[in-house]
């Protein structure tokens, strides 16, 4: 019998080298049940021959995962027009995922968005569309924000137009009710008002052309065997309404003596309410997506580029790769580019969170829509449109707001059985009255069975995670702390130890002219002008470190002649007919000069971790300078940050440990792990892991992305590589490792904030459902703190977005 075999292709990312095709591929091979797999590094996809009787595509990724990368499919995200509580978002979810061919799918109800990622070969986005509109719901599939925008701005129209007309045709239905109260007994109240059907033409609109979405989103849950808040609201507000014109008819049928005790009001008021909570809610949630708004907000509109020699101001759409940008004091940098002229002042606030101008000359690179201070900047493009940092940092921004989080997808799954159980329990609540408490009284039973039904909407549960999501990862962002997804900023704040790499993280990255020691036959200055004057026709990053220390300081450099670089020793130059040698004792020694006055001091310059340089004049021991990659100013306060949120920080880095200590020790850091080849990286990371430790790892460099991928949370400084940011979970735009203990603090926040929400919600429910229950809620009471949950659940979200972080 043949052997089944399947075919898939599934793109990878994470891979930096060859070394991690190879390894995945061996890994697959491995696998029961796979027959076959080739990974291609450059194209970052793989294609698995396998058995679908041993093995099967969500394993196959999993095992990927496992190797520390991750299985990207297609991506589509949606708006969704229909949903009005959690239960639908868990529906339309359910459904999508049932789809042959997408791999995994998230509504979330607050952004009233989806997300779906699928393989392109299998299903099409219009499958998706046809298939959720079976369920009553739209699928609208998102061209650009602008639209999820204006969107909202209907809704809010929408709303507000029908609670307008709900509130002026119920107002007087509520005060036929409130003039029953004594106090209110002087109140004028024309008879016209308490005849049944007056009360029924004031109530027939709200309950059937304002409360018609109710109707309308209860009819499509029942259909397909589910229910939501609107089977709750439709079923309650029903039960009032015909209920009230069953007792007006046996008014009629009595001779219509008196005035009837009717309930349109009830009906009435829960409906205006829950409209109001709705308006309420929608322009809540409008506000916690100003974050991608405000940051498209940023993006220049024009651009001043050199066409033909001459200056002309384009669309910023029009502006392409390699073009030379003017930007003038005062504009938006329009792109990303490199600074090829001029030299000012760049405010990169918007962008990092830094509120301190950065320099910028030639050979800078700089952001769109940073803002230029104060001096004329020529820059050449490098990246445009959807490639520029802006446009990736929106998409992150949406990618984490339409995301889950664990806690969410348990609140979800609660919130899709609570309405069945809620109805069950109203049921058993009426036959109780009915038969029990008040035996034959229909007013009775009825009455507590629609406070029940309107007071347990799963509103509040529904938007208690969602909310507090969007608000905290929009207000990170607007901070320079890219969260890519909603479950790495929940677990953020469950992190213990911290892993720093050393490197353009703790340090600059960067060499610097740090000390100069001279002896007395010489002075300061005419040393350095010699050293530097010889070291700037050499190429090392060293000799451009000196070079650039020395010019810093106005000193002019000179001519020199018969330069040479030895390798491995030093230099040798003649400036101004004098013999200059830079370099290692070795080369001292071999050219016969006496160092006995500057050994000790060039073993403390070592100890110190840094690279300590002999100089000669003539044959004579003039003096050293020392070079070092110099700790970041912010480093030393950022790390007692973390030790004071109660974190482990570890030092991990490829240079020797004497250097490793020396930084160490300047920056308070204590555990360190030196000489550790780049890809024995990850290994210690999993070390970590196996004692029990939740792990971040930090780091900017293309060595660290093995281990950014591989730790439980994988945080990346902006200003490093993309490999580095694309792998890690958290991206630290300001490149200041101050973020690291803001990522963690805006994540505990962010979880506290979901936790009192969730605790609301629950609450909420648990005790009023018992209240009404025993008949002490009145319906029209039920329905205002019905919206009113859904509002303050909303609201408190929304505190999120005041919280300060580190400067």
């Amino acid at each position: 019998m043949a052997q089944k075999k399947n075919e898939s292709t599934l793109k990878i990312s994470g891979m930096t080298c060859a070394a991690c095709a190879n390894r995945i591929e061996k890994g697959l091979t491995k696998m029961d049940g796979v027959n076959d797999a080739n990974v291609n590094f450059a194209l970052e996809r793989s294609k698995v021959t396998y058995d679908p009787e041993k093995t099967n595509v969500t394993e196959i990724e999993n095992k990927i995962e496992k190797l520390g990368y991750k299985v990207v499919n297609e991506k589509a995200d949606f708006h969704i027009s229909g949903m009005t509580c959690a239960a639908c978002a868990n529906r339309i979810e359910k459904r999508l995922n049932k789809i042959e061919g997408i791999s995994e799918a998230n509504v979330n109800f607050a952004l009233e968005s989806a997300t779906v990622e699928y393989d392109d070969s299998q299903v099409k986005p219009n499958e998706m569309v046809e298939a959720i509109k079976k369920l009553g719901f739209q699928l609208i599939p998102k061209a650009d924000e602008q639209s999820s925008v204006d969107y909202k701005e209907k809704e809010i129209e929408k709303q507000t137009g029908k609670f307008v007309l709900s509130a002026i045709l119920t107002l007087p239905l509520l005060w036929t009710m409130v003039a029953h109260f004594e106090f209110t007994a002087f109140m004028y109240l024309p008879d016209m008002f308490m005849n049944p059907w007056v009360q029924l033409a004031l109530a027939t609109p709200v309950q059937f052309f304002v409360g018609a979405q109710f109707y309308s989103g209860a009819y499509k849950a029942l259909k397909n065997k589910s229910a939501n808040m609107d089977v709750l609201v439709a079923l309650g507000t029903s039960a009032a309404y015909f209920y009230s014109i069953y007792l007006g008819l046996e008014w009629m049928r009595a001779g219509a003596i008196g005035m009837p005790e009717l309930y349109f009001e009830a009906a009435a008021i829960i409906i205006t309410l829950i409209v109001l909570g709705k308006l309420f809610e929608v322009r809540a949630k409008s506000r916690t997506s100003k974050a991608i708004q405000k940051l498209l907000g940023l993006q220049a509109k024009t651009a001043i580029v050199i066409r033909d020699g001459e200056e002309v101001e384009v669309p910023i759409e029009q502006v392409l790769t390699g073009d030379t940008v003017i930007v003038k004091p005062g504009e938006k940098v329009p792109v990303d580019g490199e600074v090829i002229g001029g030299r000012s002042a760049v405010d990169e606030s918007m962008i990092t969170g830094e509120s301190i101008p950065v320099d910028k000359i030639q050979g800078n690179e700089v952001i769109g829509a940073t803002i230029n201070k104060n001096g004329l900047l020529k820059v050449k493009a490098t990246k445009v449109g959807k490639d520029t940092a802006l446009s990736q940092i929106v998409k992150v921004v949406e990618e984490a707001q339409g995301s889950k989080a664990d806690i969410q997808r348990m609140t979800d799954k609660v919130s899709g059985i609570f309405v069945p159980v809620v109805v069950l329990f109203a049921i058993a609540t009426f036959l109780v009255w009915y038969f029990v408490v008040a035996p034959g009284d229909l007013r009775s039973a009825l009455i507590p069975v629609i406070s029940i039904l309107v007071i347990a909407c799963p509103c509040a549960l529904g938007l208690a995670t969602p909310t507090s999501i969007m608000a905290g990862s929009g207000r990170s962002a607007e901070m320079g702390l890219l969260f890519k997804g909603g479950e790495h900023l929940e677990n953020t704040q469950g992190i213990e130890t911290i892993v720093l790499d050393k490197t353009g993280t703790v340090t600059k990255g960067e060499p610097e002219l740090t000390d100069v020691y001279v002896m007395d036959s010489f002075t300061e200055e005419k040393v350095l002008q010699l050293v530097a004057s010889a070291e700037r026709n050499s190429e090392h990053p060293l000799a451009e470190a000196i070079v650039a220390g020395v010019k810093a300081k106005d000193i002019q450099l000179l001519d020199s002649e018969n330069f040479e670089a030895i390798p491995g020793h030093g230099i040798s130059a003649t400036v101004s007919e004098s013999d200059v040698l830079v370099g290692t004792r070795k080369l001292m020694k071999k050219n016969d000069v006496d160092l006995d006055q500057g050994m000790e001091q060039m073993e403390s310059l070592e100890n110190e971790g840094k690279t300590a340089m002999l100089i000669a004049v003539n044959r004579q021991f003039a003096g050293m300078v020392a070079v070092a990659d110099t700790v970041k100013d912010t480093s030393k306060v950022a790390i007692q940050r973390m030790k004071d949120l109660g974190l482990e920080v570890i030092m991990l880095t490829g240079d020797n440990k004497r250097t490793a200590e020396a930084i160490a020790k300047q920056v308070g850091v204590t555990n360190v792990i030196a000489e550790v080849l780049p890809e024995q990286k990850s290994d210690e990371i999993v070390k970590l892991q196996k004692q029990g430790k939740k792990v971040a790892m930090v780091g900017d460099g293309i060595n660290d992305a093995p281990a950014l991928a591989i730790a439980d949370i994988g945080m990346a400084i902006g200003t490093g590589t993309d490999v580095a940011i694309e792998a890690a979970d958290v991206t630290l735009m300001r490149g200041d490792l101050n973020s690291v203990a803001d990522a963690v603090i805006m994540s505990r926040k962010t979880m506290r904030n979901i936790k009192q929400n969730l605790f609301f919600a629950f609450v909420y429910n648990t005790s009023a459902i018992p209240i009404a229950a025993i008949g002490l809620l009145a319906p029209w009471v039920a329905g205002a703190a019905m919206a009113f949950s859904s509002v303050s659940v909303v609201l408190n979200a929304l505190r999120l977005q005041k919280v300060k972080l580190a400067k």
